[in-house]
């Protein structure tokens, strides 16, 4: 296991980068597999999550060649040209990787069988299940389905129209990739945004996507997908603990460069700025489809403020680190509506609140979020990663906020989505230390 050791207090100034985008990595992989050709995906993420959906694809028969670990070759196979797996396709601790393959996989003309760790175990599938079998997909699963193993057997998918009760970009991606096999047209409508990489991709590899608003078609292709070539940019949700740290830690100033800033993730800058951090966007430009741009944050005096509705889509999985924030802004901040923390990696709510407790954070759960009351003087102490990655690097980013010794325990786990977090931070002056094995940094 790997341990963070923290002394805060230490502004953090310097340029960085963050790894690549964790939903874009996963995308490139999967859907370059479906394509008539060869496809090269650089700065991939490297990490545990991403990895899992290599090994997914291999075991459908892909050929994935690996120049480094962030730069792939992807040997696709065409729509039609994925083997039947010889095992069960295990999806490590994914949720992307599970939910997204068993929309690819309900149309194929075998069978398969898709799992993951104990924790990916608990999580809800219900969401997914019942509209494949809407469509005809033949599935089984515990109890009912509503959690993996799944088994998805050979079947003819009929396309659909169907509303999603939340939006949520992992079931849209699940139904689209599902209607590229489906037999008509599939019609997903949204309550409101979403991520949309999948759309923009399958997009661009020529499949029939089509955006209208908040709905969305897909249909079988005519043609052969095209290939990509695509340069995955910086993940947001993981620079989000850089602003967040750099926000509300006295003296900071940093730039983090070459950020995806797609304006379905965006929320947490748009969040910062409402309690008056001090983000901006430079070298603005458009990468691989997606737009990308510099990041510069310095030092700022926050204050509270109130979040629910259509943003939290678009900073779900900064939550936690957002709560961070709100406990040195002055007065109250209310994150609600969003529910769909309690069935993330861990309870994310119930996790968040206890952990920033234990530092001395004024913060109280509710139903659908939290509430925070700031500034608190923030004390070390010693916090659990909870095997979740965002809360371990959310507690990091408090205890360098904190006015005393932190340690962080299990942060082995901030590799599913940043490896290179604890030299990261080191490079940008943060006084840390790591027991364990920690990644090569990210900094320019």
């Amino acid at each position: 296991m790997t341990h963070i050791h923290v002394q805060g207090g230490r502004p953090l100034t310097g340029r960085c980068r963050v790894p690549g985008d964790k939903s874009i990595s996963h995308r490139a992989v999967m859907f370059s597999a479906l394509a008539d050709g060869t496809s090269t995906v650089t700065n991939f993420l490297d990490g545990g999550d991403c990895r899992a959906t290599i090994a997914v694809m291999r075991g459908l028969g892909v050929e994935v060649d690996e120049r480094s670990p962030t730069e792939l070759i992807i040997h696709g196979r065409g729509l039609d040209g994925l083997q039947e797996p010889f095992d069960v396709l295990d999806c490590g601790n994914s949720g992307t990787t599970v939910r997204l393959m068993a929309g690819l996989l309900a149309g194929q003309r075998f069978s398969s069988f898709l799992t993951g760790t104990p924790q990916i175990r608990r999580r809800p599938m219900a969401r997914i299940v019942k509209p494949l079998r809407q469509m005809g997909a033949t599935i089984v699963g515990r109890q009912d389905g509503n959690y993996v193993p799944l088994g998805l057997g050979a079947t003819t998918l009929r396309g659909m129209e169907y509303t999603l009760p939340v939006a949520s970009a992992q079931v849209k991606s699940c139904l689209l990739l599902a209607g590229l096999y489906a037999q008509g047209l599939t019609v997903i409508r949204q309550p409101g945004p979403a991520r949309d990489h999948t759309e923009r991709m399958l997009a661009a590899m020529g499949a029939p996507i089509a955006v209208y608003g908040n709905t969305v078609h897909s249909e079988r292709p005519s043609h052969p997908l095209k290939p990509l070539t695509i340069a995955v940019p910086g993940d947001i949700s993981s620079a989000a603990f850089l602003l967040v740290a750099a926000s509300i830690i006295p003296g900071s100033r940093i730039t983090i460069a070459d950020v995806g800033i797609n304006p379905t993730r965006t929320g947490i800058v748009d969040a910062l700025r409402a309690m008056g951090a001090g983000i901006e966007y430079t070298n603005v430009r458009q990468q691989s489809g997606e737009p990308v741009a510099d990041l510069e944050v310095s030092a700022a005096e926050l204050h509270g403020a109130t979040f629910g509705g259509e943003q939290i889509v678009t900073m779900i999985d900064e939550l936690p680190v957002l709560a961070v924030a709100a406990s040195q802004a002055q007065g109250r901040t209310v994150v609600r509506d969003a529910g769909e923390l309690r069935v993330k990696e861990t309870d994310r709510i119930a996790t968040t609140v206890s952990e920033l407790r234990t530092l001395g954070a004024a913060i109280e759960p509710t139903p659908d979020g939290f509430i925070v009351e700031g500034p608190t003087r923030l004390l070390g102490g010693a916090v659990e990663s909870q095997g979740d990655h965002r809360l371990a690097m959310a507690m990091a980013v408090a205890a360098l906020a904190a006015h005393g010794p932190s340690t962080v325990y299990g942060a082995e786990v901030t590799a599913d989505s940043f490896p290179g977090f604890e030299t990261t931070l080191q490079a940008l002056g943060a006084h840390l230390t790591v027991e364990g094995a920690p990644s090569a940094a990210i900094h320019v």
